[in-house]
């Protein structure tokens, strides 16, 4: 991987954590207001999941890879 391709993901790894964090204060105040709307906080979770999944992958691919 390249130095220019490192801080690329690096910087797609930031976006996505800030992303993550963002939902995670939304689901917590709509939760935290009623009426709730199950619907809308089920579809923010699920989104929730699948940047964590992204940010997994990306901090696995940012791992050098070792010659043993």
């Amino acid at each position: 991987m390249t130095g220019d391709q490192r801080k690329t993901r690096e910087r797609k790894l930031y976006e996505l954590q800030v992303e993550h964090r963002d939902l995670d204060d939304v689901v917590t105040r709509l939760s935290a207001l009623p009426p709730v709307d199950e619907i809308l906080i089920k579809r923010l979770k699920k989104r929730k999941l699948q940047l964590k999944d992204q940010i997994a992958r990306i901090k696995s691919a940012l791992i050098p890879d070792l010659d043993a």
